[in-house]
């Protein structure tokens, strides 16, 4: 408790604690705590983290964290931290986003930063559903699932987040749920401390408008959901496409060297500085 009690006075701002704008028993909450943890642990300073996201429920993470902080537009968080970045490569950039934000308005810019292979940390909030707005369906919704805008049943695949980061080219690629907190803890740490574009998508739930909707019960019955159905990537290896079916994978799915873009753009900046001075 004195260990927690000192990490909430070391990096939440006071004035924003309460009231909070998310439902009673939301993962992001969770997922607030695993990331304060986790850049703990890096011992990167609170000087050392510009922390940006888009527009969602998880989005709104920002607002109670002391770090540099950059609230920006509806799928743009990327790009506003990609300029960050390019400006000053030091600072440790780590992008917040929900499903909707990073993949439907914001996923052209998703798929690219993961090709470009930036350095940047990007944490994706997986709820399944567009919380913040009404309970829209999202690129994420599963097959068949109810929202306010498929009263009938939704009848568009969802994507696989973590899966398309990989063949988009990030460099580590991670999945995790808010009810696997140790765990989620340590991918997040290990996404900070990649070099290159690390992806972290974090199973979360949205009780108010998905899990209402759908017939899962409020958020005690979602985590247990969440326990029941996520296979670490370990056990997932040994099982069969029968055994695996209705599940998701949690853990490292894939953590690989590749050329940062910040440090080839450098090459190339120190390259044009020779060729202008001769």
């Amino acid at each position: 408790m004195a260990e927690l009690t000192k990490l909430i006075h070391k990096y939440l701002r006071h004035a924003k604690k309460f009231p909070h704008v998310w439902c009673p028993g939301c993962g992001n909450g969770i997922l607030l705590g695993s990331l304060i943890r986790a850049i703990d642990r890096t011992g990167f300073e609170k000087d050392d983290i510009v922390l940006v996201s888009g527009i969602g429920c998880s989005s709104r993470l920002p607002v109670y964290v002391d770090f540099n902080t950059l609230h920006t537009t509806h799928g743009r968080a990327l790009t506003f931290a990609t300029g960050v970045k390019l400006a000053n490569p030091r600072l440790q950039v780590i992008v917040v986003m929900g499903d909707g934000d990073a993949t439907s308005i914001g996923g052209n810019h998703f798929i690219h930063a993961a090709r470009r292979n930036l350095n940047l940390t990007a944490i994706i909030v997986n709820n399944n559903i567009y919380g913040m707005t009404g309970g829209q369906y999202s690129p994420t919704t599963p097959y068949g699932s109810y929202s306010t805008t498929s009263p009938f049943g939704h009848i568009e695949h969802p994507f696989a987040i973590a899966e398309l980061a990989v063949t988009a080219g990030a460099s580590f690629v991670a999945r995790g749920t808010v009810y696997h907190t140790n765990l989620l803890d340590e991918l997040i740490e290990k996404a900070i401390y990649k070099r290159g574009f690390s992806v972290v998508e974090v199973i979360s739930n949205c009780h108010t408008q998905f899990g209402r909707k759908n017939k899962m019960g409020g958020p005690i019955e979602m985590l247990k959901w969440m326990k029941e159905t996520a296979v670490r990537v370990e056990k997932a290896e040994k099982l069969t496409e029968e055994e695996l079916k209705d599940k998701f994978t949690i853990g490292i799915l894939v953590d690989r060297e590749l050329p940062v873009f910040t440090m080839e753009y450098e090459k190339i900046r120190q390259e044009a500085k020779k060729k202008v001075s001769a």
